[in-house]
């Protein structure tokens, strides 16, 4: 006659090594995850010879790590764009980060002038008048005319940014006869009011891309974009240009040089 173990005996001789797989699961996609970090670093930085990963014998062994743990981290970099497996080749990188300075207050074309030219496509230009928020950030009284602007940014043809600005109409109105496909704003508004920018306050956060923004920059709806609200000022302090900047994540990486203060 067999005996059956008690249900509770069952669980506790079945928990530990249960547990233990758990646990090495874990700890292989914290390492995936951490090595994916680390390549997705070297591609930005030194990059790879003729942009081809090494083979995952050699990945694992500079960096410790098991093969599996090489194919999860390369699977991450994979659902991300930023490479793909071309069979005869290996794993190569198919997708370009471009650097965007957080420490200076550059427009688009000046910060990535060396990674090729950056085109505007003028979706809307006009005034309006301006959303509560708008006119207390930038000064104004309430419903104040603004001109409010939205272009779609490029960089080598592909689409990178989705802006949308609002400036003050004593500024605004000349900006409507210059050239915006083809000038960054900062440099028009230093033309235009005669003095350089001093300042801007910034945010950066990620959000969900909507069917708008999503359409607009060729990215999945409700991939995470990265959105760089921008207030910025004239040297006298007055604020001049407050911008919304959708910038697509897999195209973009920000960095800085920050000091800490004592």
């Amino acid at each position: 006659m067999v005996q059956r173990m008690p249900a509770e005996r069952i669980r506790e001789h079945a928990a530990p090594p249960l547990q233990a797989a758990a646990a090495r699961r874990r700890l292989r996609a914290d390492r995936a995850r951490q090595l994916a970090d680390l390549l997705r670093h070297q591609a930005r930085t030194t990059g790879f010879p003729g942009g081809v990963l090494p083979l995952e014998g050699r990945i694992g062994a500079d960096y410790g790590v098991s093969r599996n743990t090489v194919r999860q981290a390369l699977d991450l970099l994979r659902t991300e764009g930023l490479v793909e497996r071309q069979p005869g080749v290996g794993t190569v990188l198919v997708a370009e980060k471009y650097p965007h300075g957080l420490d200076r207050l550059q427009g688009l074309a000046e910060t990535l002038r060396e990674h090729g030219e950056v085109t505007n496509e003028v979706r809307t230009a006009g005034p309006v008048s301006a959303p509560a928020p708008v006119a207390r950030r930038l000064g104004l009284p309430e419903h104040a005319d603004v001109l409010c602007v939205e272009r779609l940014r490029r960089l080598g043809g592909l689409p990178l940014s989705l802006d949308l600005t609002y400036i003050p109409m004593d500024i605004g109105a000349g900006l409507l006869t210059c050239d915006l496909e083809h000038n960054d704003v900062f440099r028009l508004i230093e033309r235009l009011s005669g003095q350089p920018l001093g300042t801007a306050d910034i945010t950066l956060e990620a959000v969900n891309a909507d069917a708008h923004s999503a359409a607009v920059l060729e990215a999945p709806r409700g991939a995470a974009v990265l959105m760089l609200e921008r207030l910025t000022h004239l040297r006298d302090g007055r604020p001049v240009d407050l911008e919304f900047i959708r910038f697509r994540g897999d195209r973009i990486t920000m960095s800085g040089l920050l000091h800490r203060s004592p």
